[in-house]
């Protein structure tokens, strides 16, 4: 870790929490059995795909439905539709390796570069069967919100889900202690299902605010929600983590800012750390890949645990 990053670590109490995936994890666990049982099957299927000792037998894209829901308490938290429209459009560039950045990525991995196969729509029906734009907006007298999932729920303030078995559920509201968005693992409850994302890390105009102002954060969180883990293992820098994903390399923790290649921790010289991977805790502008590794695991929740949502996509 360089000088730079070191002070950030230290002084800024925000890092270790720029997204509440695991923290989220962690507490599932803790308090649902069955959270944890089917995590288990889960982690079984992504490991036979990612090993290869099954693949998907897909052969084209698979184009899922969003709702997005907002929840405001100010004027600035409501964002566009325009706002909401730059994110779907990012979603779209990065998980086909058609965003212009991928260029970027260092030639000895290049062909590791994965098209995910995956694109996003702004749902076009509502539950109902109604005309929909895809989005709702809700206001709400809390002013901010944590990891307990309380903006997913009117009765807390916030927005029900829409039914996780048809959509992709996004919340957009102001976060607190500076995190920058949260999602459920598949296997989790069907009214928490989704990724929560801050206003001011959504998309790339509007209210959103550099260096995280590239969409990428909602790439990472819809990672999570198919199953990646950060690429370092959540180990705390010790160098024993997994994210189960062969292609990445073993790294000793979160990078932060834009790092310069070869940026070399546990060992892993001569290249080092995959730093431009979106499961890691980069800038926006510094992140532009998934590895075929990570696209195997995604496959295999896209046939599995979400199949569901992807045989729906089509009528919404």
């Amino acid at each position: 870790m360089s000088d730079a990053q070191s002070f950030l670590r230290a002084t800024s109490p925000d890092y270790s929490r720029w997204c509440g995936a695991m923290e989220v994890h962690r507490r599932l666990l803790s308090l649902n059995p069955e959270y944890a049982e089917n995590r288990a099957l889960i982690e079984n299927t992504a490991f036979a795909y990612e090993s290869m000792e099954q693949v998907t037998a897909r052969q084209g894209l698979i184009d899922i439905p969003v709702v997005v829901h907002v929840v405001h308490s100010t004027p600035e938290q409501d964002v566009s539709d325009a706002q909401i429209h730059s994110q779907i459009d990012v979603l779209n560039q990065d998980f086909r390796a058609s965003n212009p950045d991928v260029s970027k990525v260092p030639a000895v991995w290049k062909d590791l570069v994965a098209d995910a196969r995956l694109q996003f729509h702004l749902a076009r029906t509502d539950p109902l069967g109604r005309p929909t734009d895809g989005i709702t907006r809700t206001r709400s007298a809390n002013d901010d919100w944590g990891t307990d999932d309380l903006v997913k729920f009117s009765l807390s303030g916030g927005q029900d889900a829409w039914p996780a078995d048809i959509y992709l559920n996004l919340w957009v509201c102001q976060l607190r202690r500076g995190l920058l968005g949260y999602a459920q693992f598949p296997g989790g409850a069907a009214s928490t299902d989704g990724a929560v994302i801050t206003h001011t890390a959504l998309g790339t105009t509007g209210t959103a605010t550099a260096p995280f102002d590239g969409g990428r954060t909602a790439v990472h969180e819809i990672g999570h929600w198919l199953n990646l883990r950060h690429i370092w293992g959540d180990d705390d820098e010790g160098c024993s983590g997994s994210d189960f994903v062969a292609d990445t390399p073993n790294q000793g923790g979160a990078n932060a800012g834009s790092p310069t290649f070869p940026h070399v921790t546990c060992g892993n010289g001569p290249d080092g750390d995959m730093f431009m991977n979106y499961m890691d805790y980069t800038d926006d502008a510094a992140m532009f890949m998934f590895t075929k590794g990570q696209s195997a695991r995604m496959d295999a929740t896209l046939d599995n645990a979400r199949l569901t949502l992807t045989r729906q996509a089509v009528a919404v």
